[in-house]
This record gives structure tokens, C-alpha cells and sequence, in this order.
């Protein structure tokens, strides 16, 4: 049998193997992948039918049309299963991290530190407003809340509240820093953030806070902290948030 003729008789079973990938794939991603499928085909078949191969009997045709058959990607390297990826490398702690680490894990969920109380007066929050630009009457109108709001008096912005939690936390006295044998403390930011109940101008507030979690990091150690903004004499707080911060040794 002629090399062309036994493309030709194959011709219908090689295509549809070729596009196997197609219906893994977006419309997009398809409509390119069989094009390059056609090409890549075409240009193989050609030579075959031309003679440029070294198929010289049917045994070498088969072969070649295995070939064919045979997918264009492979599976990529990074499509590992969880047993074929390498271990990640054991952090090597310094020893005043470890130590730290050590009894912050051992306190996980306690009362680590409580602030002093700070008072939130009109002035403070006038001055929040004039650098947020946010003077919204509910916060810099003691008359028109007086009148309208239903706490009677401004309330605080939640921003405000959040913003004072680094003075709060003594995090920027350096008198009185938490974590001494840290070269350095990085704030990454927070998870999440509640405001349940709004701080009136003229409350006295302070912060509480609980370790949630400590993990070993390459530099040091990265703590999930919660912090909760008391409001003196009243029930519900005036903010609680999930802060994460990394320690630097």
C-alpha cells in the first residue's frame, strides 16, 4: 500500500484524537489550540505524503501516525501531586525568636496586654476630619446630632477609632514596646474589621490584646493578633479587629 493512501484511510481517526484537549479549554484558548493543531497536522502529513520522511513500509507509517495521535502538551512540571513536591526547608529560628515563640503559643487566646484609657474628644475628631476631609455632621456638628442623630452627640469615625489602636496597643511608645527583643515590627494590615458600636466624642477607649496565632517565619515570626477597642461603660466594643503583624530579629 502507497504511503498516501494509507494517510488518506487514516486521515478520519487521526483528527479527532487531535482535538481531545478542545473541550478542556475556553472558547478562546480552543479556538487558537485548533488551529495549531490543523497546522501542526497539515505540515506532518505533507511530508509524509511527499516523501520527505523516512517511511519506506507500512511499519514506518504506523509509527508516524502513532506519533500523530500522541498529545502536544505534555503535563506541565508544576502540576505535581502533593507527594511529588519537595518538603518545604525547616525555619532555623534565632533564639530570642524562639523563645518568643515559645510563650506566645503557650498564652494563644489571653489577654497578652491592656492599654490605658485615651480620650476621644471633639478636638481629635475635628482634626480627623480636617485631615480625611471627611466632615460629615454626624461626626463635627455637636448641635445638628444634638438634634438629629440618635446617640444625641458626634460620634467618632470608625477610621479614627482603627487608626488609634497603634497608640492603643503601645506599638509606637518606645517605652513600652511588646515584643523588646524584636529588632522590628512590620504591619501587614487586616483580616477583618467591625465597628458594633460607635464611639461618642467625649468616651474614654482602650485596647485588649489576644494572640490568635504565631507562625515561624524566615525572618522572624508572623502573629495574628485580635484587638478590641473597649468603650468605658459601655457593653459592646467599639471596634475588633484581626491584625497581623510580623516580628524581625
Amino acid at each position: 500500500m502507497k504511503v498516501a493512501d494509507f494517510i488518506k484511510q487514516k486521515r478520519e481517526s487521526i483528527f479527532p484524537h487531535s482535538f481531545e484537549l478542545k473541550d478542556l479549554l475556553s472558547p478562546s484558548l480552543r479556538e487558537h489550540w485548533l488551529d495549531f493543531v490543523n497546522k501542526t497536522n497539515k505540515s506532518q502529513l505533507g511530508a509524509l505524503i511527499s516523501g520527505k520522511t523516512s517511511a519506506s513500509n507500512d511499519d514506518n507509517v504506523v509509527h508516524a501516525v502513532e506519533t500523530l495521535k500522541k498529545p502536544v502538551f505534555e503535563k506541565p512540571s508544576f502540576e505535581k501531586t502533593e507527594a511529588e513536591k519537595p518538603a518545604p526547608a525547616p525555619v532555623v529560628m534565632k533564639p530570642e525568636a524562639e523563645q518568643l515563640y515559645k510563650e506566645l503559643t503557650a498564652s494563644l487566646g489571653e489577654v497578652l496586654h491592656t492599654g490605658e484609657w485615651l480620650m476621644v474628644d471633639q478636638d481629635r475628631i475635628n482634626k480627623f476630619a480636617d485631615v480625611t476631609e471627611d466632615h460629615q455632621w454626624i461626626h463635627t456638628d455637636p448641635e445638628r446630632a444634638a438634634q438629629e442623630s440618635p446617640f444625641k452627640t458626634t460620634i467618632a469615625h470608625g477610621f479614627l477609632t482603627l487608626s488609634l489602636l497603634s497608640a492603643l496597643t503601645d506599638s509606637v511608645d518606645p517605652n513600652k514596646q511588646k515584643f523588646p527583643t524584636a529588632k522590628m515590627t512590620v504591619n501587614l494590615g487586616f483580616n477583618k474589621v467591625r465597628f458594633p458600636y460607635p464611639v461618642k466624642s467625649g468616651n474614654r477607649v482602650r485596647a485588649t490584646t489576644r494572640i490568635q496565632s504565631v507562625t515561624p517565619i524566615k525572618r522572624g515570626l508572623e502573629i495574628v493578633q485580635e484587638l478590641t477597642v473597649e468603650i468605658e461603660g459601655v457593653r459592646r466594643p467599639g471596634c475588633v479587629a484581626e491584625s497581623v503583624i510580623q516580628l524581625h530579629f
